[in-house]
């Protein structure tokens, strides 16, 4: 990631779903009337913080389903923001569910100034989709990611889940296969983990779903970066693949710790010392925003902490973190073991030790 463009970056939570995935634990709510009340919100929550974006690079709208705002709502919380921007945004990402993505929607939405696209397609096999409790299909999410091309972006990003109930490794391989056909600029790809409050943590705790074993996900996540890399995408975070130049800009400035300000019900801020986050709670936001009396938590980092963070986010990336911020012994053998390498000074994660990367941070903190 080119260092001209860590700059701060602002993330607006947007949190309304029009239902619940049943294996997502974000904070969300289906109160679907309270949403152009809430974009107004949020301008308010940013007219009493813009003093803090003195460096503005990038924009996310993330959620929760943000293609839920009308775009009349999108556009008032991002000219709000674009008009006390005194440097020049690079990057403006909004979240969106397939379903929402009408040929005109994705016109308009580039007219307002999105030029980032993060479309959660998850899967392309319609029973997976199903059983996620997505309310898309395949062919859905297949023409929405060509009629975003035809409308004129050029920096989509999609998302894939593996180790999903019941996937096979060759079905994992045809959801690969189905994406590269698409040929966005990025892909996220996560392995599903069972939340305890979700339907799948519950259902997993009653014996009505069966866990992927071990071996099996960290061949789907070996058979993903092998893949994606032979197709020109560089793998430059754990569940993070783009081709050149097209890393998601807004995520790198977390995993750099570059400053950001989070707007909304529960988003989380950083100003590199301290740590605050908003009510989890749309009802009391939109009340205390609007009345500009919000009182975030907060928390100062320590030296320790901070120390703490760098390796942990730094190991997930291909830049990784400076040797000599770790022990030396312990790096050392993990070199000798394949699980780390040095570049330029830097440690780094093999793919083999992206497997037990959080033993390995553990060991290095």
């Amino acid at each position: 990631m080119d260092e001209a463009f860590m700059g701060i970056g602002v993330y607006i939570h947007i949190p309304f779903c029009k239902s619940r995935c049943k294996y997502c634990d974000f904070y969300s709510t289906t109160l679907l009337p309270l949403r152009h009340q809430y974009a107004q919100a949020v301008v308010e929550e940013w007219k009493t913080r813009v003093r803090e974006a003195l460096d503005m690079r990038t924009v996310y709208f993330g959620g929760g389903t943000p293609s839920q705002l009308a775009d009349e709502d999108i556009e008032l919380i991002l000219d709000a923001i674009k008009h006390s921007a005194l440097s020049t945004i690079e990057e403006i990402t909004l979240e969106a569910n397939p379903g929402d993505l009408t040929v005109d929607r994705l016109k308009a939405l580039k007219s307002i100034g999105i030029n980032r696209l993060s479309i959660g397609i998850q899967s392309f096999d319609d029973n997976m989709l199903q059983r996620l409790g997505r309310r898309h299909t395949a062919k859905q999410a297949k023409a929405v990611v060509k009629d975003a091309q035809d409308a004129g972006f050029d920096n989509i990003s999609i998302d894939l889940m593996y180790g999903l109930p019941r996937q096979t490794l060759n079905n994992w391989q045809q959801q690969i296969d189905e994406a590269l056909k698409l040929k966005v600029q990025h892909i996220s790809a996560y392995c599903l983990s069972y939340e305890e409050n979700t339907p799948f943590g519950k259902m997993l705790s009653k014996g009505e779903l069966t866990e992927i074993d071990e071996d099996t996900e960290n061949e789907m996540a070996d058979i993903l970066s092998a893949k994606l890399k032979a197709n020109g995408y560089i793998h430059y975070e754990v569940s993070n693949f783009a081709l050149p130049n097209k890393e998601s800009k807004h995520n790198s400035s977390y995993w750099n710790a570059i400053p950001y300000i989070g707007l909304g019900a529960g988003a989380h801020s950083f100003d590199g010392q301290r740590r605050s986050w908003n009510i989890n709670d749309v009802k009391a936001y939109i009340q205390n925003a609007l009345a500009h009396s919000l009182q975030p938590e907060s928390e100062t980092l320590t030296n320790e902490e901070k120390h703490t963070e760098k390796i942990m986010l730094g190991l997930r990336t291909n830049i990784g973190v400076p040797k000599n911020e770790a022990d030396v012994k312990t790096v050392d053998d993990y070199i000798n073991r394949g699980l780390l390498i040095e570049i330029n000074g830097n440690i780094v994660a093999t793919q083999q030790g992206l497997h037990i990367l959080n033993r390995i941070i553990e060991d290095l903190i």
